[in-house]
C-alpha cells in the first residue's frame, strides 16, 4: 500500500509511530483504516475514494538491484514477475486475518471494471498461518470452512459463491460452522480511529446537540457532550475529573441538559461564569474530544490516534501522554505523531517507539532488520 511494500509492525499495548514527513505515517494510518473497512464491506469503496487500486499501489520498481543501491545506476522499471496485489492483515493470539486484493478480471462489459477484486481471504488461529491452523480460506468465489469432523484435513464448501466485491467477514454469517468469522468481524468492528477533529466555528462539536447515552464517541466528535455525560453517569467519573484538573488546573466540566439537548460548559479558574463549547479554544476542545475517546465506557480492542497533538500547546502534551498511558490498561493504542515532546513522554510511560524511515522510497522501521520483523506468511493465490 503506497510506500508500505513489506511492513510488519510488532505492536505492544501502547505504541507510538513517528518519523519525518513523507516517511509513511499517514499511509500506515490509512492502511489500518482500510483493514477495518473489511468488516463492514466498505474496503472496495474506500479504495475507490483514494483513486482506485492503481493510485494506492507502490509506485517504484518491483526490484531494486544492488548496483542501483550503490548509486552506480539510476532507478529503472523492470518486468513484473508477480501479480499486482494489495495485501493487508493482522495477527493476534486468538484469530488472525489477511485479505489480498487485485486488479479485476474483465469477463464482461461493466461500468465498475475499475473496482479492485478480493482474490483471497484467510482466517487462522494463532499468530502464524500454517496449514494446520487455517480455519477459513477463500479463493476468488469459493469459500472453504474447516470441518468439525474428526478428520484432520476435512473441509466443507460454503454453499454460496462470493462476488469479487464481497468479503467473507460480511457474507459468511454462520456462527455454528464458522464462529471464528464472527469473532474476527466483531473484533475489527470494535476498532476506533480518531483523526483531525473539526473545531471550526461551524463544527457540530460547538453546537447544542440532542443527547442520548453515548458510550462511544463518534469519529467526528459531534456527540461530545453526550459522551462526556455518559462517562460521568456510567463510566469513570473520577478519572474524568482528575484528567480535566491535570490539564487545566482548577477547572471542571458540566453538561447542561435542556429538554433533551445537551450543552457543554467548562468552569475555568478565575472566571465568574462557565465557557460554552462555542467559546472554547480549538486546543481545549480537541483535548476534551480526546478525553471522551480515551475514557470511553466501552473500550475497543484497538484505538488509533492520528496526530492527536494538533492544535494543542506543548504544555498540554505531558497531560495527554498520561491520559493515553492510563487508557492502555483497557485497550491497545497506536499513536501516530511527529511531536517530539509527545513521543518522549509516551516513551517514558512505557510506549514502544516505532520510527519510520524511507529506503529507496519504501517505508521501513528504523533499527529493525527484515529478519527481526514479526513472523508472517502471506501464502499465495
Amino acid at each position: 500500500y503506497r510506500s508500505l511494500r513489506d511492513l510488519r509492525l510488532p505492536l505492544g499495548q501502547l505504541n507510538v509511530v513517528t518519523g519525518a514527513n513523507g516517511t509513511g505515517k499517514s499511509s500506515l494510518y490509512r492502511a489500518l483504516r482500510l483493514l477495518a473497512d473489511c468488516s463492514s464491506g466498505r474496503v472496495i469503496s474506500s479504495l475507490a475514494r483514494e483513486g482506485g487500486l492503481d493510485s494506492v499501489l507502490w509506485a517504484g520498481p518491483e526490484h531494486v538491484a544492488a548496483t542501483v543501491r550503490s548509486g552506480r545506476y539510476p532507478v529503472q522499471g523492470t518486468a513484473r514477475s508477480r501479480p499486482i496485489s494489495l495485501q493487508l492483515g493482522f495477527a493476534s493470539d486468538d484469530f488472525s486475518y489477511l485479505i489480498d486484493l487485485g486488479l479485476p478480471t474483465r469477463y464482461e462489459s461493466s461500468a465498475f471494471n475499475l473496482d479492485p477484486e478480493i482474490k483471497r481471504e484467510v482466517v487462522w488461529s494463532g499468530r502464524v498461518m500454517r496449514p494446520a491452523t487455517v480455519l477459513v480460506k477463500r479463493k476468488r468465489a469459493l469459500v472453504e470452512l474447516r470441518s468439525s469432523s474428526s478428520r484432520r484435513d476435512s473441509w466443507e464448501n460454503f454453499e454460496g459463491a462470493l462476488r469479487p466485491y464481497e468479503s467473507v467477514l460480511t457474507e459468511v454469517l454462520d456462527p455454528v460452522r464458522a464462529p471464528e468469522l464472527v469473532a474476527v468481524r466483531e473484533q475489527i468492528r470494535s476498532w476506533r480511529f480518531y483523526d483531525q477533529f473539526r473545531t471550526d466555528v461551524d463544527s457540530p462539536v460547538r453546537q447544542s446537540q440532542i443527547g442520548t447515552r453515548t458510550p462511544v464517541l463518534d469519529g467526528d466528535g459531534r456527540d461530545l457532550a453526550a459522551a462526556l455525560e455518559t462517562i460521568i453517569e456510567i463510566g469513570e467519573a473520577d478519572a474524568l475529573i482528575g484528567t480535566i484538573d491535570d490539564a487545566f488546573p482548577g477547572s471542571r466540566l458540566q453538561v447542561v441538559e435542556t429538554r433533551g439537548r445537551f450543552d457543554l460548559e467548562l468552569y475555568a479558574h478565575g472566571l465568574l461564569r462557565p465557557l460554552s463549547a462555542a467559546e472554547l479554544s480549538d486546543g481545549t476542545l480537541r483535548y476534551l474530544l480526546l478525553v471522551a475517546a480515551l475514557l470511553s465506557p466501552r473500550p475497543p480492542s484497538l484505538m488509533v490516534l492520528n496526530e492527536p497533538e494538533t492544535s494543542l500547546h506543548v504544555d498540554l502534551l505531558p497531560a495527554l501522554a498520561r491520559l493515553i498511558a492510563a487508557a492502555r490498561e483497557r485497550t491497545q493504542i497506536v499513536v501516530v505523531t511527529h511531536a517530539r515532546e509527545l513521543v518522549n513522554a509516551l516513551t517514558d510511560a512505557g510506549a514502544e517507539p516505532l520510527r519510520l524511515v524511507k529506503d529507496f522510497g519504501a517505508t521501513t522501521v528504523e533499527g529493525v532488520d527484515r529478519l527481526e520483523q514479526p513472523p508472517w506468511n502471506w501464502g499465495s493465490r
